[in-house]
């Protein structure tokens, strides 16, 4: 980039340094710019230039005055040593004056480190100081422990202390690795419409999306007026998009479009739930990922879902050491051997119906829940974690769920529940008539820690079963006339599945809350940020 100076002479600088000052615009002449990370790693005797955020500055009256300066850039768990001497120019008028954030380019010299830890830190020729905390009292993020309570409501500084940057890099490790994993198996990334008129999960907790004088809304003419006044509901037809529309809470029936064209496809994006739950666990905006493929079955499925877990779990282990080493120590212990574990470990395939058997086994023999067991009812968590913590000891993929309880979209079995357990059928089970011992070719992914992680099935292709379901659920056909196109029109047998990219994110960090695993967390009466 050429510059032209106050006296009218020409320069070029060789980078998008972004700064200012005698480091900023010569830096990279005869001083590599390096990241925090790749300083760490620099050859003792490299010059290089480093620009970051001051995490402590920590002062000395050895070999006449210095000052340690913890610098970070996000690059990496650990900051880098910068030993800044007091014989430094602006030593005294801003060196020596340093807070916690504030923002510095240094040029030196990588040495050795004298310090416990070994390594290398950076003795420095030039601290430039780019920008300063403008009350270092009153700055939200004090260089103290502060509660995950308290950083949700600073959450727009929240990814400058230790724990939320490395969960902010783990996220993106993870999204990364679900990219490259799909790519090099030939999947083609579909983006999916956030606006829909759909319901993909029947559920009806959906954000409406409308731009209606809601306080006076445009009615259709009520029952018997013979057209005249505006007494019935809403008149959907003269909003935006000319009917009810909503945010959308899965990209699948959109996706499954695309599968039906080019085979394997996935979507990987927000989606929205309207549940007024103020828990742990509930976020009102969250990531999913959401694989479909064309001429696939239930267990197609679940081979294409654990070798996904598989290899995220693989990739965060190798890549992403400092971190998970830091969410060992201080968040979850146990969190790296939990996950090596999974890697390591077949996941075993099994009926719902045979965990149900095993659960009510568990009770017979003492085992309490919170929750009871009983054939046609979701599992909890605490069940899902009894199967793969106590009784498998190990991943469970479980399969062939109640139509009860499962999405209008889903496979319906042949066979009823109890003709296929025969005499290992549970007393639950047996206890039902015929009508509702029906099944669907659905999967959940449980795994140690958590339970379940991913849900999938294989898609009902049959139109005429698919009409019926819809039915069953109280929903109308002809608003889904384009799903139900592609039964029409080339219909195959087709798979997918789900996964909840925060949950997975909480399920590898180890972190509590899953709203301390998105950047901005959406949930009821909150909307900051």
């Amino acid at each position: 980039m050429r510059q032209t100076t106050d006296s009218g002479q020409t320069t070029t600088s060789t980078g998008p340094i972004g700064a200012t000052g005698p480091i900023g615009a010569t830096g990279h002449r005869d001083a590599a710019w390096l990241r925090v990370a790749d300083a760490l790693r620099a050859e003792p005797g490299r010059v290089v230039v480093v620009k970051g955020w001051l995490r402590t500055r920590r002062d000395s009256k050895a070999d006449g005055g210095l000052s340690f300066l913890a610098v970070h850039d996000g690059t990496s768990f650990d900051a880098v040593q910068v030993v800044a001497p007091a014989s430094l120019p602006n030593y005294q008028t801003q060196i020596a004056r340093l807070t916690t954030h504030c923002a510095v380019a240094c040029r030196g010299t990588v040495v050795a480190s004298q310090g416990k830890r070994g390594g290398v830190e950076i003795r420095a020729e030039a601290v430039e100081v780019i920008g300063t905390v403008e009350d270092p009292d009153s700055y939200p993020i004090q260089p103290k422990a502060h509660s995950f309570e308290y950083l949700r409501e600073v959450a727009h500084l929240r990814a400058r202390t230790n724990t939320f940057g490395a969960v902010a890099r783990v996220r993106h490790c993870l999204a990364m690795a679900i990219h490259r994993f799909f790519h090099e198996r030939g999947y083609y990334y579909v983006h999916t419409p956030i606006v829909t008129g759909s319901d993909a999960e029947g559920a009806g907790q959906m954000f409406r999306v409308s731009t209606l004088d809601m306080a006076n809304p445009p009615r259709v003419p009520a029952p018997g007026a013979g057209g005249a006044g505006g007494g019935g509901g809403v008149d959907w037809s003269q909003d935006f998009f000319g009917k009810e529309a909503h945010l959308t809470v899965s990209g699948q029936l959109n996706v499954e479009t695309y599968c039906c064209a080019l085979t394997r496809v996935y979507t990987f994006g927000p989606t929205f739930r309207a549940e007024n739950s103020n828990t742990s666990r509930h976020l009102a905006e969250f990531w999913m990922i959401e694989p479909e493929i064309a001429f696939a079955d239930l267990h197609d499925d679940a081979d294409v879902a654990e070798a996904l877990i598989k290899e995220l779990l693989a990739t965060v282990l190798r890549e992403r050491v400092d971190d998970m080493a830091f969410f060992e120590e201080r968040v979850h212990k146990g969190v790296l051997e939990n996950l090596s574990r999974i890697v390591a470990q077949p996941f075993l395939r099994v009926s719902y119906t045979e965990g149900v058997r095993v659960l009510e086994e568990a009770i017979k023999g003492g085992r309490r829940f919170e929750f009871p067991v009983q054939w046609g009812k979701d599992l909890q968590s605490e069940h899902e974690r009894f199967l793969t913590e106590e009784h498998y000891k190990q991943p469970v993929i479980l399969t062939n769920y109640p139509k009860a309880i499962k999405a209008f979209y889903m496979r319906l079995d042949e066979r009823d529940a109890l003709e296929v357990a025969g005499p290992r059928a549970p007393e639950s089970l047996r206890a039902l008539p015929p009508e509702q011992r029906r099944t669907v070719a659905a999967m959940d992914v449980l795994v140690p820690g958590i339970g379940e992680i991913i849900g999938g099935s294989q898609r009902e292709e049959r139109l005429e079963q698919l009409d019926a379901r819809l039915v069953e659920m109280g929903l109308n056909p002809k608003d889904y006339w384009w799903y139900r196109d592609l039964r029409r029109y080339g219909t195959v047998p087709h798979a997918g599945f789900g996964l909840g990219f925060e949950r997975l994110i909480q399920f590898v960090t180890g972190m509590q809350n899953i709203r301390d695993v998105i950047p901005f967390p959406r949930a009821p009466k909150q909307a900051e940020f």
